[in-house]
C-alpha cells in the first residue's frame, strides 16, 4: 500500500516512508473484505461461466451467471466505496437471488446436486456476513440525533404575557403626555419666530422713519 500511494503523489512531494495503525473497525474490515470477495467472485463468474455452470449442473445458464458475476463487481465496488452500507445491502439482494437460483437447481434430475448443495451452505454463510456487517456498519457510522427541543412551555416574553400587557398599556398610557409635550414644543417654536419677525419689522421701520437731516 506504501509503494501504491507514492505513485499517486508528484515530483516533490513527501514520500510515505511506513504506514501508521489502521483507523478502520472491524466492520469496516469486514465490509472491505466481502466487497473484495464479491468482485473475485464476479470476475470469475464473468470469465469461466462454463465451467461454474457444469459444475453445478446448470448448462444453459450462462448467460445468467455472467448477469450475477456483473452484478457482484457492481456490488463488491460500492462495498469499497464511502458507501459500503448500499453496497453491503445490495450483497445482500444478490444473496437471496443467489439463494433461489441455487435452490431451484437442486431438482432431483441435476446430478451435481451435491455441488449444489455446497454451493447453497456457502452462500447461506456468506449472507449472514453480509447482514452483520451492514448491521455493525450502520451502527458504528450512525449519528446520533439529539432530541427535538420543545418550546412549547414558552410564551416569548420573559415576565410572561401579563407583564407584558402591563408594559403595553402603561406605554399607551403615557401618549397623551408625549403628544400635549410634543404640541407645546412646536408653539413655543412659532412664537419665537413670529417675534423674531416682529423685531425684524420694527426696526426696519424705525430706521425708515427718521427724518433726513439734510
Amino acid at each position: 500500500m506504501t509503494f501504491l500511494s507514492n505513485m499517486t503523489r508528484s515530483e516533490g512531494d513527501p514520500k510515505v516512508i511506513r504506514s501508521g495503525p489502521s483507523s478502520l473497525g472491524t466492520s469496516d474490515a469486514l465490509a472491505r473484505g466481502l466487497g473484495w470477495f464479491s468482485i473475485g467472485l464476479g470476475l470469475a463468474e464473468l470469465i469461466a461461466p462454463d465451467r461454474i455452470a457444469n459444475l453445478l449442473g446448470m448448462r444453459g445458464k450462462e448467460n445468467l451467471i455472467r448477469a450475477y458475476g456483473a452484478r457482484e463487481i457492481g456490488a463488491g465496488m460500492l462495498t469499497l466505496s464511502v458507501d459500503k452500507q448500499a453496497g453491503l445491502l445490495s450483497r445482500v439482494a444478490g444473496d437471496g437471488l443467489d439463494i433461489a437460483t441455487l435452490a431451484a437447481a437442486l431438482r432431483p434430475d441435476n446430478h451435481k446436486r451435491d455441488n449444489v448443495g455446497v454451493a447453497l451452505a456457502m452462500v447461506i454463510g456468506i449472507t449472514v456476513l453480509d447482514v452483520i456487517a451492514y448491521q455493525a456498519t450502520k451502527v458504528r457510522h450512525a449519528r446520533p440525533q439529539a432530541p427535538a427541543r420543545n418550546y412549547g412551555d414558552r410564551s416569548g416574553f420573559p415576565g410572561g404575557i401579563n407583564a407584558a400587557r402591563n408594559v403595553a398599556q402603561a406605554a399607551v398610557k403615557r401618549l397623551p403626555d408625549m403628544r400635549s409635550t410634543s404640541a407645546g414644543a412646536a408653539s413655543g417654536g412659532g412664537t419665537g419666530t413670529a417675534a423674531a419677525g416682529t423685531g425684524a419689522t420694527g426696526t426696519g421701520t424705525v430706521a425708515s422713519s427718521r427724518p433726513s437731516s439734510h
